[in-house]
């Protein structure tokens, strides 16, 4: 029950077992763990109880792929009932008249919001810190879980929830499922709902899953974005796999197991029909000030209603650069399709990229809002710069675990694909999966694992 995958869940409630016990045991599991992780901003206990015992009168609920399966939604997207505070005491403490579409979708397939999770202010950081907590690695609570939705990956992680809501606007769901050891996939534009923010970082961050399992990954995104979960996992076919280790931010070190992770990912893949080959795409220097205007003039828009002089110093500080951003005319939709012109030959020459997750392992889960603006843009590029250049294309990029690191924490490699093709990175993924299977959860400290 708990511990166990979301299909797995799902299959038994559909069977007849009762949701609200599977609901009350990842509650006592919350209780007896989210004290060392740090995960939740908000746990609906008697809330989720009550919508697990109507989930049983549902006349559809042999149908519904998600049935009673305990999920965590992100603090930045509306649940009903609930505040979203966004990670900040800036934001008004008023419930949510109505869910967010994503929330709507994962109901209606019989899932049940268990609570909201972590993120740093205004969802900016690498790292899920706000004057509220700070979410800790399971692996090692003196790293970070990651940011922006490092909150869900944890609760994931940590076996508290079997699977959650993730948004990624400059690698959000994935840099904190390579942290955690987890799967986690970035939508292409316009696949799943957004309506994050004010305008989704002008088009960068969209809705995902995060997950343990392929499997797991494949049901959530199917129901987010309305789809048969039969057309997200299609048969296996010999595909074109380049692989590069090649750092988009030219000035950034890379660690040797991130490297040699997606080397050997690479050489099982090369194993199994697929024709691999060493290619690096074209990153261009002339993305980076496009990714970085709509990373700081994003959050801009998004905190216009509120106080500004109740934000965090490092806030307001990328807020005024997103001010300055904007005036100087940077947000500019031709660089977006510039960079899709640009890179579009070398998706179709290649089927799917694999590319290291992280740069370096997890950094360290300091209070990383008392620190300088300068401190969170520096550790933030230094240790995540793989996935941007994906947010500012559009095209869904997803990241799987690769073995461990030694350090303690678990290593991963990043899939990318051309606009549409969801389907394929799920596929290989699901084929890596097959081929080198990972630990689920992270151990805890007397050895016992979710």
């Amino acid at each position: 029950m708990v511990g166990e995958p979301a299909a797995a869940i799902a299959a038994q409630v559909r069977a007849g077992e009762d949701p609200v016990a599977i609901v009350r045991a990842h509650l006592d599991r919350i209780d007896a763990r989210d004290g060392r992780v740090g995960a939740f901003e908000r746990v609906r206990g008697e809330r989720a109880l009550d919508e697990a015992a109507a989930l049983s009168g549902r006349a559809d609920l042999t149908l519904l792929p998600l049935a009673g399966v305990p999920i965590a939604i992100k603090d930045n997207v509306c649940v009903a009932g609930e505040p979203m505070r966004v990670g900040s005491p800036a934001t008004p403490d008023s419930p949510c008249g109505s869910d967010h579409e994503v929330v709507r979708r994962l109901r209606g397939a019989g899932a049940i919001v268990i609570g909201s999770t972590r993120v740093p202010e205004l969802c900016i950081w690498g790292t899920s810190d706000n004057a509220f907590g700070v979410a800790r690695n399971p692996w090692d609570p003196q790293r970070t879980a990651g940011g922006s939705s490092g909150g869900s990956a944890a609760a994931v992680a940590a076996g508290m929830v079997p699977i959650a809501h993730g948004n990624d606007g400059l690698g959000s769901i994935r840099v904190p499922a390579a942290c955690c050891g987890l799967v986690g996939l970035k939508p292409g534009y316009g696949v799943v709902p957004g309506g994050v923010g004010a305008h989704a970082w002008f088009g960068m961050s969209e809705n995902g899953p995060l997950a343990t399992t392929v499997t797991d990954a494949a049901i959530m995104f199917a129901v987010m974005a309305g789809r048969p979960v039969s057309d997200v996992l299609p048969p296996d076919s010999p595909l074109r796999i380049a692989v590069s280790v090649r750092k988009p931010v030219p000035a950034t070190p890379l660690d040797s197991g991130y490297r040699d992770a997606a080397e050997r990912v690479a050489a099982l893949l090369s194993g199994s029909r697929h024709e691999v080959e060493n290619a690096d795409p074209p990153y261009p220097l002339r993305n980076t000030m496009p990714a970085l205007a709509r990373w700081f003039a994003g959050p801009m828009a998004d905190a216009e209603p509120l106080d500004f002089d109740a934000l965090e110093p490092r806030t307001r500080r990328h807020l005024r650069m997103g001010r300055l951003v904007t005036r100087m005319g940077l947000v500019r939709e031709s660089d977006v399709q510039w960079w899709r012109q640009l890179i579009a030959p070398f998706f179709e020459r290649y089927d799917v990229l694999i590319t290291p997750a992280l740069a370096a392992p997890p950094i360290p889960a300091d209070r990383w809002a008392e620190k300088s603006w300068i401190a969170n843009i520096a550790s933030n590029t230094m240790y995540a710069p793989f996935a941007a250049s994906w947010n500012l294309a559009r095209f869904p990029a997803m990241v799987v675990p690769a073995g461990m690191h030694s350090v303690g924490v678990p290593l991963s490699v990043q899939l990318v694909a051309g606009p549409g093709r969801e389907d394929t990175l799920l596929s290989v993924a699901r084929q890596i999966e097959m081929l080198k299977p990972w630990t689920r959860h992270a151990p805890l400290p007397d050895g016992e694992v979710a």
